[in-house]
Parts: structure tokens; C-alpha cells; sequence
């Protein structure tokens, strides 16, 4: 972190000071234990744990101050504010302000984080980049993701994710884009957005915090970014596998291998020998990770990055965590992607799923925040297994129940992870295993007990 002064800080969140305004800081941790020499400890009152209760720890440790709602009780200089979390925001708005490098804002209902991995991948062939760890993607993980940032980047690549209206706003006001991507409008959040139009209209609240001369990519394939054609004068980038300025050609999946494809980039409608074509192999399947590489792509384009240097970024491009892993056992491999799940990321899944040899199994589980529409969305999931020629499915919790009645014939349905772990490996012999759910099902469990 670059060294800001204690002043700084009170004046960016409206606190009070009490002690040395010339104190510098070097770390904002909310989590004591990451708490060292030059750090200001954030104490927030969470549902679990109230932080105050460990501000004596932090001093210990090392802390030089504290952002708090409740005095200390311990000698230390500390900045006193009516909601920590809040004054967090306004801290991480000043701090990025201190920036001249690009920022990029990467949001959408699927595939935010492997769009965020492939964007940093690229970009890292130029410049040194600064991207947003696991799912440090609300409101607080954006602005602890903010705090980061160091003199030496020179790009910064921020996911954000949200679940209601208002929440882009006060995330994207930290943020302050150059580059705004949003992947896709999926059902995911609809019982706070409503439906699609929602999730739409939440997504682009982006657009309200744009910097100076700021630009917006796009996918054209999604039918509700697709309707999107200017904000405030600037038209939109669009990239897809139709007639996009950023587009595909020659599409051919490997499977576990990946996908070779060409990507375009048709600058100039007058003239397609001007055209920028890089063929690549892009290191993962699923023929949605087609529309990430371009994506990535585009973001390197407006960055003035090389056709070599675009190429050799899609190709390093690597999972993270339970995002399409592959884990081969003895008698299978299964595809752990059971970090989380809504139904568009769901039936993107089956899709990849599908087209792979011999015996296939969804191993599918409950997806929350729905809304009043989670059952019948839930069990067109299950009809949809169906429909791509899934082998078999194993749905595992209350909502699935709807899921393995819409696959019919060849589902078996678990009410809990428990039951499901106890018959797994008796019923996955050979082939190919989908393992997804929403996080909060703790699917990890179920792919640890596959492995055993």
C-alpha cells in the first residue's frame, strides 16, 4: 500500500481523529491476525465476531491505529466513525484516487472471475497488474482489493459482485472504470432484482461512476446487453460469435484439452484485411471461455497490447479454485465446479459437459436467491440435463428435489450432502462427473469424497 497519513484518512471518511494526524499507515487489514507493524486495523462488528474485541491484540501486534465505532480501551491513536464498513468505502474512494493507471471494472451474473483471469493474464504481458484475490468482489472485499494496490502497478483489474440495487453504484464509486465489462445478465439475485430486466438494470449502475473517457465492453450474444447502445455518448464495444467487432471463427473444442479457435478483431468495416486475427488454443473448456478470451482480448486492444502478447496471455490462462477444475480419480474425472451456481452458469456447465466421450453424470445441487421462481427454475435445470444427453443425475438438497423431478427417468435425489456422500462413489463408476451448487451447499465435500 502506499503510505497515507492518518489525516488522510479521517478526512476521506469523515472521522474522528484522535492522535498524531502525521502517522503514516502502510496496511488497512480487517482481520487481526494480518494485523503488523504500519497497519491501521479496521474494526467492524460482523455477525459472527465484533472486531473491537480484538483491538488490543492489533496494538500488540503492532497496529499504529484504528478505525472503530467504539473507543478503544487501550492507548492508541484511533479514528472514531459511526459505521466502519461505510468509512472503509470512503477511505478506498480517496486511496484510488492517488491513481492515474487504468482501472477495469468487471462485473456480470457468470463467469466474472474467469473473465477477470483472463483479462489480468493478458494484460501481464505488459504491464504489472493488480487484480482482485478469490471473491473479494462486495463491499468490502472491493475496497481491502483497493488498499493493494502498490506504486509499482500499472494496471488494475477489479471484479464486483452484487446481489441488490445500489450496490454497483457504491462499488463502482470506489472503482471509478476506464474499461467497464459486463459479461452476461443471467437469473441469479431475483429475489431482490426481480428478473432479468433487474439484473440488467443493477449491472449498468456501473456506468454511472465511469472515469473520464471511459470505455464499455460488452457481449453481444446476451440478448439483454445486446439492447444496450450508448451511455451518455459512448457506444459500446461489443464482442460475441456473430458479426461483433471482437468475434470467432473457426470454434473447435477439445474437450479436457480445450479450444482452438481465431479470434477477430474487425477494426474497420470497409476494409477486413485490416483485421487483427490471432489464433490461439485456449487452455479450458467450455465454449463460453471463448467469449472470456475475446473479452480479453478487446480490454487488450484498448491497452495497446500485441497480437503475440494477446496470444500468449490467452494461452497461460489457468482456473481458479473450484471454477472448472479437473480432477482425475482412478475410474473418472470429475469437473469440480461447484464454487457456486445459478441456472445460466448451470446449463453452460451441462452444455461443456455434453459434449465429452463416454458416460456423463450432473452431479447438481441446490441454487439459491431465486426468488419466487426457484422451483420451476430449478427443475428446468433438470430438463435440460436431459435435453443435451446427460447420462444420469444426482440432485442433492431441498430446492433439487424439483431439479431430479424435471430430468425424470435416471435421477436420483438426495435431501443432504451427508446422504449424498454416503452412496456417491456407488453410484459415479466411470466417465465424467459435473459436480456444481450453489457455495453455500458445500459441494467441496461431496468432490473431496469422489477423490477418496
Amino acid at each position: 500500500m502506499k503510505p497515507i497519513t492518518l489525516q488522510e484518512v479521517a478526512a476521506a471518511c469523515n472521522g474522528a481523529l484522535h492522535g498524531d494526524p502525521d502517522i503514516k499507515i502502510t496496511s488497512i487489514v480487517t482481520d487481526s491476525r494480518q494485523a503488523k507493524a504500519g497497519a491501521l486495523f479496521a474494526a467492524i462488528k460482523g455477525a459472527r465476531a465484533d472486531g473491537h474485541r480484538f483491538i488490543p491484540m492489533t496494538v500488540e501486534q503492532g497496529a499504529v491505529c484504528v478505525l472503530c465505532e467504539e473507543a478503544p480501551t487501550v492507548d492508541t491513536p484511533y479514528i472514531l466513525v459511526d459505521s466502519t464498513l461505510v468509512a472503509l468505502k470512503g477511505v478506498a474512494e480517496y486511496y484510488r484516487s492517488l491513481f492515474s493507471i487504468p482501472f477495469i471494472g468487471i462485473t456480470g451474473s457468470v463467469g466474472k472471475t474467469s473473465t477477470k483471469e483472463f483479462i489480468s493474464a493478458v494484460l501481464a504481458q505488459k504491464y504489472k497488474v493488480h487484480k482482485t484475490a478469490g471473491n473479494f468482489n462486495n463491499e468490502l472485499g472491493v475496497p481491502l482489493t483497493l488498499f493493494g494496490l502498490e506504486e509499482s502497478h500499472e494496471v488494475a483489474v477489479i471484479e464486483m459482485g452484487i446481489s441488490g440495487f445500489g450496490e454497483m453504484t457504491r462499488l463502482s464509486k470506489m472503482v471509478r472504470p476506464d474499461i467497464s465489462v459486463i459479461t452476461n445478465i443471467g437469473c441469479c439475485h431475483l429475489e431482490n432484482l426481480g428478473d432479468r430486466d433487474g439484473v440488467l438494470k443493477a449491472k449498468t449502475e456501473m456506468f454511472t461512476n465511469l472515469n473520464d473517457n471511459a470505455t464499455i465492453i460488452l457481449c453481444h450474444d446476451d440478448d439483454k446487453l445486446s439492447t444496450v447502445t450508448e451511455y451518455n455518448g459512448i457506444k459500446p464495444i461489443f464482442y460475441g460469435t456473430g458479426k461483433d467487432e471482437f468475434r470467432a471463427e473457426s470454434i473447435v473444442e477439445k474437450g479436457l484439452f480445450g479450444i482452438d479457435c481465431t479470434l477477430i478483431h474487425h477494426a474497420r468495416m470497409d476494409d477486413p484485411a485490416e483485421d487483427l486475427r490471432i489464433e490461439v488454443t485456449i487452455p479450458t473448456m467450455g465454449r463460453h471461455n471463448v467469449l472470456n478470451a475475446l473479452c480479453a482480448m478487446a480490454v487488450g486492444v484498448q491497452l495497446g497490447l500485441t497480437a503475440d502478447q494477446i496470444k500468449r496471455g490467452i494461452e497461460s490462462f489457468e482456473n481458479v479454485g473450484s471454477r472448472g477444475r479437473i480432477v482425475k480419480t482412478d475410474r473418472l474425472t470429475v469437473i469440480d465446479d461447484c464454487y457456486n451456481a445459478n441456472p445460466t452458469s448451470t446449463k453452460a456447465g451441462l452444455d461443456t459437459l455434453s459434449k465429452l466421450d463416454g458416460r456423463k453424470t450432473a452431479v447438481l445441487g441446490d441454487m439459491k436467491e431465486l426468488g419466487k421462481d426457484e422451483l420451476a427454475l430449478h427443475k428446468e435445470v433438470g430438463a435440460y440435463a436431459k435435453s443435451v444427453g446427460v447420462d444420469s443425475l444426482i440432485a442433492v438438497g431441498p430446492l433439487s428435489k424439483a431439479t431430479a423431478e424435471g430430468y425424470g427417468e435416471g435421477a436420483v435425489y438426495f435431501e443432504s450432502v451427508d446422504d449424498c456422500i454416503k452412496k456417491i462413489n456407488d453410484l459415479l463408476q466411470t466417465g465424467t462427473a459435473l459436480v456444481k451448487a450453489s457455495h453455500s451447499m458445500h459441494f467441496e465435500r461431496i468432490v473431496e469424497a469422489i477423490k477418496r
